[in-house]
């Protein structure tokens, strides 16, 4: 699969790379004066950091605009790429949105322009993302989200159980959690956030979509997504497990309470747990993700997003210059983490930015170390460009099924995303084998 998403990832790009040549600019501004790039962005106080670029390279000379995150700026993106004009020399965009841009010849092949020589930075599963598994290089990692196991140490202590490093394990501490107190779950099955399920189905080793020579392929009906969802689907059958969404009033007071003993979730978790779950702050620790293979560790991304270079852009070079700079200096990754609270892609960087634990997990000294540890483990993903439909279509299909608390309504949810996310590939015009 690996060898066909790299062909028709190339095949699928050569407009935008075609593009690239065209547009491409030298870096320095010379007598015309500087460069001027504008850069769409949502993190906060990302214009701090800027303002470092702009006063140490006054050839180049970088503005944010800020922008509303997720759809809306893809939203703007695109209709400024069709329309040929009123685009921004650099976005930030999610990993699960690049495939949509490069279909849509939004985003510069910047691999020629020394984007390749910070590869060995990132692990291999989040420059995955923004190479979609070809020579091209369509971003610059920013921020990850790789995910981890959070839990009550006090309570699984009381109880007397060893946190899970196995799903087998996390099955069996779940049950013993629920039989100590009727009211305690390790964790729930939230059936209102595609993003999580899909880090959960990445850790398995699934890949949604794939390209093969002119084709796409849908690869949800597998068997890894097919394994998550009927252990999950298993879980909550039995009823050890909740199948409460997340983030809502009832879900946040567990996590005060006690009630949910366990979260499995993302490296910005803590923050969440800060504000949902304050009066327990110093009861969790975090740890890996429990294991399907326990002598291969893996994991997947909850989140994360990426600095790329538009094909409107005429001064590519120089836009490539920046997003490297913002993504890969050590000072320019420290300010990033001081000012709009990201955690780091690039995985030197991150070690030297982050050597105290989040005020939440003072109890917890390593927990950047063992995030360190489970992040070099994320595994290849492959996006396609109706990410979108995918994650609408489970929503609605898991809704049913976490109402239904039967198993094979979890996996006759899969089925269903597959069947919707394909017909719309094939709406769009896309060729799907």
């Amino acid at each position: 699969m690996r060898t066909s998403i790299r062909i028709g990832t190339v095949a699928l790009a050569t407009a935008a790379t075609l593009l690239m040549a065209g547009c491409s600019t030298d870096a320095a501004g010379g007598d015309s004066g500087p460069v001027e790039l504008n850069y769409w962005a949502w993190a906060p106080n990302l214009d701090q950091v800027v303002d470092t670029w702009n006063a140490e390279n006054p050839d180049i000379q970088v503005t944010v605009q800020k922008q509303d995150g997720g759809d809306p700026a893809i939203t703007k993106l695109l209709t400024a790429i069709k329309a040929g004009s009123g685009a921004p020399d650099l976005i930030q965009a999610e990993y699960q949105k690049i495939p949509t841009l490069v279909s849509s010849d939004a985003l510069a092949d910047i691999s020629e322009l020394g984007a390749n020589d910070v590869e060995d930075e990132f692990a291999v599963g989040v420059w995955d993302s923004v190479t979609l598994g070809s020579d091209a290089v369509y971003a610059i990692p920013q921020d990850t989200g790789p995910m981890m196991f959070y839990y009550r140490a006090d309570i699984l202590k009381q109880l007397g159980l060893a946190v899970p490093t196995t799903w087998d394990e996390y099955a069996q501490v779940a049950r013993a959690v629920h039989a100590s107190d009727p009211a305690k779950y390790l964790g729930t099955f939230s059936s209102n956030d595609a993003g999580w399920f899909t880090g959960m189905a990445q850790q398995a080793g699934a890949s949604w979509w794939g390209i093969d020579g002119e084709s796409w392929s849908v690869n949800i009906d597998e068997t890894p997504t097919q394994t998550v969802a009927g252990y999950w689907g298993g879980l909550v059958e039995e009823g050890v497990i909740d199948n409460k969404p997340m983030y809502t009033p009832e879900w946040n007071a567990g996590l005060n309470s006690g009630e949910q003993v366990g979260w499995l979730s993302a490296i910005w978790a803590p923050g969440v747990l800060a504000g949902n779950a304050a009066d327990t702050a110093g009861l969790w620790m975090a740890a890996p993700m429990p294991q399907w293979d326990a002598a291969a560790p893996a994991t997947g991304n909850w989140g994360g997003s990426s600095t790329a270079v538009t094909t409107q852009s005429k001064h590519q070079e120089a836009a490539t210059e920046f997003a490297t700079w913002l993504n890969t200096d050590p000072d320019a990754v420290q300010a990033l983490v001081t000012a709009t609270g990201i955690y780091p892609a690039n995985v030197d960087a991150a070690a030297s930015a982050l050597t105290a634990p989040p005020e939440f997990f003072n109890n917890q000294p390593d927990f950047y170390e063992v995030a360190a540890e489970v992040a070099q483990t994320v595994t290849p993903f492959s996006y396609g460009p109706n990410v979108n439909v995918a994650y609408s279509a489970y929503n609605d299909e898991f809704a049913k099924a976490a109402d239904a608390r039967k198993k094979s309504a979890f996996l006759d949810a899969i089925a269903a995303m597959q069947t919707i996310t394909t017909a719309d590939m094939k709406k769009s015009g896309f060729t799907v084998k």
